[in-house]
């Protein structure tokens, strides 16, 4: 089971992002691999404290951590950063350093101090409208997306002004003493490289606007809202040592026709006459993998709910499948001929017909009850 990303940074639910920041920082160095070399351990915990760092300082990421937990995050090898490699945590947060490891911050794995440092690209987002049936089953999708990606031919050559590494170092005299800081190099942008030929029809930068078609593997149960994360689809980015970005997939549901969903639960309004009430009947419900048909026993209640188990939606932790209600409603006909006013009129003292609720037959606010219990 995963780590609390909370207990990982060692903070609480209600921490600030400066105390997050803060956080993160202290064991990131703690347990980064110019301190540890050769050590597996410390570069797993380096990596987890990474990806908890990657979600909580995202106030959206960090709401679905907090309603969902890992779950919102672990739909079929997507989410948050459980699959960040070494380079995506030295592009993304080496700023976070400052001059921590010898003037360079993060330059790349096992780079130490002045190594040439990773850019990773900018990330694309989509949004993906499943149906019902599609979240219900699972579902590979084919996209066609617009992503930059670097112009064959295109060749860099090492920045001259921070010589590669991306950053140029300052050193101050204050009253603490030398202060030395590192700002990301305004030539080459932190890339450490320049361009050096540039092809036909490239931009300033050596890149091409390309259609590219990515596959998605959807995992069943996703929620409408979730983000789901391919990685290195994104934006690639200039430069030799550079890596693509990711393309996130926000979800959305179609709303179904018959269908309701409450989380893993599925909810059916099924309207009969008032002879099928009382002669029973079967019929023909509609589920997210096809018509099943049930049987109504004779006498039966409006309200009454029939619980179909195993046909609602899977959940994403694969705890088996969610359940379908049905909701009996009894239809009562707003107009009606002599012969059948008369029939209804000749019922109203029947003793047959007089409502004699059991004890067993539960009213409204109890079923309302039972359902959110």
């Amino acid at each position: 089971m995963k780590k609390d990303f909370y207990e990982i940074l060692g903070i609480s639910k209600n921490a600030t992002p400066e105390e997050i920041k803060k956080a993160y920082r202290k064991k990131a160095i703690e347990f980064h691999p110019d301190k540890n070399p050769g050590n597996k351990e410390a570069e797993e915990k380096f990596k987890e404290a990474a990806e908890a760092y990657e979600v909580l300082s995202d106030a959206n990421k960090k709401a679905k951590y907090d309603q969902y937990g890992h779950q919102a995050f672990d739909g079929g090898g997507f989410g948050g950063g459980q699959h960040m490699n070494m380079d995506d945590i030295f592009s993304q947060f080496g700023d976070i350093f400052g001059g921590a490891f010898g003037g360079g911050g993060f330059s790349g794995f096992g780079g130490g101090g002045g190594g040439q440092r990773r850019v990773k690209g900018s990330n694309l987002r989509i949004k993906v409208k499943l149906t019902l049936e599609e979240i219900a089953n699972g579902v590979e999708k084919k996209v066609k997306v617009k992503r930059k990606v670097q112009a064959k031919g295109v060749t860099y050559r090492t920045c001259p002004t921070c010589n590669g590494s991306g950053q140029i170092m300052k050193i101050a005299n204050t009253i603490l003493g030398r202060m030395q800081t590192a700002t990301t190099c305004h030539t080459c942008s932190g890339s450490g490289q320049i361009l050096d030929q540039k092809p036909a029809g490239a931009d300033a930068q050596g890149m091409l606007l390309e259609d590219d078609t990515v596959s998605i593997k959807i995992p069943a149960g996703v929620v409408d809202g979730m983000q789901l994360k391919v990685a290195n689809k994104g934006n690639e980015a200039p430069g030799s040592n550079s890596i693509p970005g990711d393309l996130i997939v926000a979800i959305e549901e179609i709303e179904h026709e018959f269908l309701k969903r409450e989380g893993e639960n599925l909810h059916y309004d099924l309207y009969i006459s008032v002879a099928e009430a009382a002669l029973g009947a079967s019929k023909d419900i509609e589920t997210v993998s096809g018509k099943v048909r049930i049987k109504l026993e004779e006498g039966i209640q409006s309200g009454k709910i029939l619980r179909l188990k195993g046909k609602g939606i899977p959940s994403l932790n694969s705890y088996g499948n969610g359940d379908l209600l049905v909701h009996v409603n009894v239809w009562t006909p707003k107009t009606l001929n002599k012969e059948q006013k008369q029939f209804f009129e000749k019922m109203l003292t029947d003793e047959n017909f007089i409502p004699k609720p059991e004890k067993s037959d539960k009213s409204f606010f109890e079923k309302v009850k039972d359902m959110f219990s």
